[in-house]
């Protein structure tokens, strides 16, 4: 597995909120994940990072999976565990970590599939034939408008209540992640990010960059660069990911 990791302030925020990374466990099987923090003051950056070392040190533990079943539980299960004691911290903290939390996307991989999980607003998309499919859902106020019709998908983009969201770890004392089980195969790419890239950078755009002949660095480079120039106003996390080692260069957009 290939993996590049990139994560900026951004033109418009002081500090960095996001976190993420790639982590793997007793066999040497990868987990990546991004977080996007929020809160009071330095919450959102203790939140995220919370989320990530947690999640991290418990797949560093597991072994290899035989079944994506066993793994959507796994996922399902120490996403709760995270969420239950980040609240149980936040609680002990409260004058400091006052409204204190995180979205999260993460991804597991087999053989030939990849095992998704989501809270909250971060997102996943998987690049196969060209094509880039978004493969989680925001469970935030404005897409459940969207979903039911309720509003257009061109209002969405400038909805004056897009950052309200209805799922985030470490806020209620139980969260529900949703999992997606997806075929990857060697040509296939996976991007994890958080909202600084996709509320900056169409979607259209995201795909040229992920099928232009860029290295897969000079790609999570690009998207960073992308959000910067038409605005930078989050934070900006990206996560890249190919089964191919090495600079292996993608099709003509």
């Amino acid at each position: 597995m290939h993996a590049e990791f990139r994560t900026d302030r951004g033109r418009i925020r002081h500090h960095n909120e996001d976190n993420g990374g790639v982590f793997e466990n007793k066999t040497g099987d990868p987990i990546v994940i991004v977080a996007d923090g929020m809160g009071g003051h330095r919450a959102g950056d203790v939140a995220s990072e919370m989320a990530v070392r947690l999640l991290s040190e418990a797949w560093q533990e597991t072994e290899a999976f035989l079944l994506t079943e066993d793994i959507e539980n796994w996922l399902k299960e120490n996403i709760q565990n995270v969420n239950r004691q980040m609240v149980e911290y936040a609680t002990t903290n409260a004058q400091d970590l006052k409204g204190m939390g995180t979205t999260l996307v993460t991804a597991v991989f087999t053989r030939s599939q990849v095992v998704v999980a989501n809270v909250g607003d971060s997102r996943g998309y998987l690049l196969t034939n060209g094509k880039l499919l978004q493969i989680t859902e925001d469970h935030s106020l404005v897409n459940e408008l969207l979903r039911k019709g309720e509003i257009s998908k061109e209002a969405a983009q400038n909805h004056p209540r897009k950052n309200i969201l209805l799922r985030a770890l470490g806020v209620e004392g139980k969260v529900e992640s949703d999992t997606f089980t997806l075929s990857f195969s060697n040509s296939d790419q996976l991007l994890l990010c958080s909202d600084g890239l996709t509320n900056m950078v169409p979607e259209e755009e995201m795909r040229a960059i992920l099928n232009s002949k860029r290295t897969l660095a000079e790609k999570a480079d690009a998207f960073i660069n992308k959000a910067n120039a038409y605005g930078g106003e989050d934070n900006i996390t990206v996560l890249l990911l190919e089964r191919s080692i090495g600079n292996k260069r993608g099709n003509e957009a």
